[in-house]
């Protein structure tokens, strides 16, 4: 049996390193189309301060990028190191899209990263602009195959148990890359990536406008932050809506624990805005509810029910229990592949094979499994309560608080030229960590709510990690904190200096603190 130490400390490490690399994505994600509008602008109009414009907040997406890519390096070899078991039972599934993803994203966006910086005086207007999409397009893809690979982890699909190998083999590649789950994911993510880049944009440009530096390169970004902020924020909430639906479709424990809804309520079930959980006695003491829209949400029907906690245990319980039939079957199948009855038995089970293998948490033997020990598995099945609970909540009240201030700050943009209201800005700055704090619980939400599996339904975290000793685990643990903190500060150190410096850091001296050089930018 697994020690569940170490399982607990693989997860903290992969959980940690994740952390770090999903504070640099986002902005990855949604600052380089913002690159590929002000350079859009730049190309139609010829006016040199979309170029300066471009090239200021490329510097910031360069810094940023070039930590995404360290960060991310690790992750990947991760699956090898601490989870080789998960990697040998789904890696035919599993790593086709991450293989696609550095075939055809990672080495198209590494190649145009290098052409954006040291091309701007060798390419054309043209060759730049294409250069720039491309390098948007290649940041996306990447996004999309790994959340491919990350919603097959969600809602297997397209993918089937052999006997003969004892592992996941692909069934169906399209059913997995066209994987609702997926698809929803996708879209999601990198709207809230849009809001991200459109808000680092938006905070720093409001923070020029307070110090009354580089008035109009900070007024022409704050104008484009917030038409693509606006746009973005309404996107991730529509978009998260149908991400809710998928959910509610495919993992209906996620969906159960996000919304503390202990038991089954009559269709279509309410929304809860706030509870007070109690865990210990399963249920909430008080609740306020908001009649009808979970339901629509998670069912898109007044009639279709969403099942509760209790209902989902009481499942899950029938389906270990059949779990078991499949587990000693499949034992048989490996002591004789030619075991006819054992086949038999194996193929009328196989749909509950990782139900019974949560037991081996407990026991080497399922066997062996009393009542007591099935209980333990069934009350693995379910994930705390309170942290899904308001860490979805507190998302969701940032997404809606960051939709105000785009829808408010575009407003302005349009009834006045001078955008000095301080109010606003100071607001706009402050909000500069929200749109992380959201994607970090948005993460949280997802990955976290989907325990005990590392595939759900198929395959249990606990028999997913490498051989390992403990201290080992420690060790590269506090390595990997102290590495990657390090990285953290040296990117704010750079961020906070180049955005200090302003686009006077280009040396063109058309800016605040430098030789007046060229004539001022025209006005807005």
């Amino acid at each position: 049996m697994i020690s569940v130490q170490l399982v607990d400390l693989s997860r903290l490490q992969f959980a940690v390193t994740a952390l770090y690399h999903f504070l640099f994505v986002p902005l990855t994600i949604g600052m380089v189309w913002l690159l590929v509008i002000m350079e859009s602008v730049y190309v139609m109009t010829g006016n040199v301060v979309w170029k300066d414009m471009t090239r200021f907040w490329g510097n910031l997406f360069g810094i940023n990028f070039a930590l995404g890519v360290t960060t991310g390096i690790t992750l990947e070899f991760q699956f090898g190191t601490n989870w080789a078991y998960y990697s040998h039972y789904v890696g035919d599934i599993f790593g086709a899209p991450l293989a696609i993803e550095g075939l055809m994203a990672f080495f198209l966006e590494s190649t145009m990263i290098g052409l954006f910086f040291f091309g701007w005086e060798r390419l054309s207007k043209n060759q730049h602009l294409l250069v720039t999409l491309l390098l948007a397009i290649g940041s996306n893809l990447s996004a999309l195959w790994i959340l491919i690979a990350n919603g097959w982890m969600q809602a297997p699909v397209g993918a089937q148990f052999n006997y003969q190998t004892m592992r996941m083999e692909m069934a169906d590649f399209w059913t997995v890359l066209f994987n609702p789950d997926a698809q929803a994911k996708f879209v999601h993510t990198v709207s809230a990536g849009y809001v991200t880049g459109a808000m680092f944009v938006l905070s720093i440009s409001s923070w020029y406008l307070l110090k009354k530096r580089d008035v109009e390169f900070a007024k022409r970004s704050f104008r484009v932050a917030a038409a693509f902020g606006l746009a973005s924020a309404l996107s991730v909430i529509v978009l998260g809506d149908e991400s809710g639906y998928t959910v509610g479709e495919s993992q209906q424990t996620k969906l159960a624990a996000m919304e503390a809804m202990w038991e089954t309520k009559p269709a279509p079930a309410g929304l809860t805005m706030l509870a007070s959980i109690n865990e210990a006695a399963q249920k909430n003491d008080w609740e306020i509810e908001i009649p009808w829209v979970m339901g629509l949400i998670g069912t898109r029907s007044l009639t279709k029910q969403i099942p509760g906690i209790h209902q989902i245990k009481a499942k899950n319980r029938e389906r270990i229990v059949r779990g078991i039939v499949a587990v000693k079957a499949l034992e048989a199948l490996r002591a004789n592949r030619d075991d006819s009855s054992a086949k038999q038995m194996f193929e009328g089970h196989k749909a509950d094979l990782g139900f019974g293998l949560l037991l081996k948490k407990y026991v080497a033997d399922v066997n062996q499994a009393t009542p007591e020990i099935i209980e333990l598995a069934v009350n693995d099945t379910v994930p705390r309560v309170t942290p899904m609970f308001w860490a979805f909540r507190i998302m969701v009240g940032l997404a809606f608080a960051m939709l105000a201030l785009f829808g408010l700050a575009f407003w302005n943009t349009i009834k006045s030229a001078n955008m000095q209201k301080p109010w606003l800005l100071k607001w706009a700055l402050w909000m500069l960590p929200a749109p992380w704090i959201a994607c970090e619980l948005g993460w949280y939400v997802a990955e976290y709510g989907r325990q005990p599996w590392t595939i759900y339904g198929v395959l249990p975290t606990h028999l997913s990690v490498s051989t390992l000793s403990v201290n080992s685990l420690y060790g590269s643990l506090a390595g990997f904190i102290a590495f990657y903190t390090v990285l953290l500060v040296v990117e704010m150190f750079l961020m906070v200096k180049f955005a200090r410096m302003g686009p006077g850091s280009l040396g063109t001296g058309r800016y605040q603190s430098e030789p007046a050089l060229h004539a001022t930018p025209a006005q807005a």
